[in-house]
């Protein structure tokens, strides 16, 4: 018997999705070959980005002597917290900050975005935009917490407030990069969001996945949704 939890697809808005479709098919070859390249990728990366990455957090810690790295308990695969690193493009006291602003808020579902956030800072505002702020998940990665692409990590508060539906997007490693991320990001709601994530885990491949990471590349050389 099918649930009465069903949310239309974000690209084929004639097909209902239910709970009951959307049981993860094991793909162990895919994984296997997918962490190889998460290695390969990341390891590389971190080679070559590693003179950006020490002059970018050089200068985020000039700008008021705290620690460049932003840490954040966010959640995997099945549930499972891990510290996410980013470069830290707000104060040094945020999140305290964040009560006073929820009023605010510019999006819905339980996430936070505010498209002139007063506790960005100059430098933060722009390694958003071009995305260098992320860079430092390449070490996550690397880990094995993160993936290249999947879902892109939500913090436990966030997950608290899913819907069994939005769950599902917790079903793959969470990544840097997904179709989100390369399809306007903040210019995209919520639930167009999740479905998008819930679209990725029923279509992932290695193709699909080289596909993501190309359209990534094109929305972060035009800025496409970044704040």
């Amino acid at each position: 018997m099918k649930t009465n939890v069903a949310v239309r697809d974000y690209d084929r808005n004639s097909k209902i999705i239910y709970l009951d479709d959307l049981r993860l098919k094991p793909k162990p070859v895919y994984d296997f070959f997918k962490r190889i390249f998460d290695i390969v990728l990341s390891i590389a990366a971190i080679i070559v980005l590693s003179p950006l990455m020490l002059i970018v957090g050089l200068i985020v810690f000039l700008q008021d002597f705290h620690n460049p790295l932003f840490v954040q308990t966010r959640m995997t695969r099945d549930g499972r917290k891990f510290k996410m690193l980013k470069f830290r493009s707000m104060c040094i006291d945020a999140e305290d900050k964040l009560s006073d602003l929820m009023e605010q808020n510019e999006v819905d579902g339980p996430v936070f975005k505010m498209e002139n956030d007063p506790r960005v800072t100059k430098i933060g505002s722009f390694i958003r935009k071009t995305s260098i702020d992320e860079l430092p998940q390449l070490f996550n990665i690397l880990a094995g917490s993160m993936s290249i692409v999947g879902p892109r990590p939500p913090i436990p508060s966030e997950v608290e407030e899913y819907t069994p539906y939005q769950m599902k997007r917790l079903s793959v490693k969470s990544g840097l990069t997904c179709y989100w991320q390369c399809s306007g990001r903040s210019n995209v709601g919520f639930d167009e969001w999740m479905n998008m994530d819930i679209q990725y885990i029923r279509e992932r491949s290695l193709f699909t996945d080289f596909k993501i990471i190309l359209k990534t590349f094109k929305a972060v050389i035009k800025r496409d949704g970044a704040k």
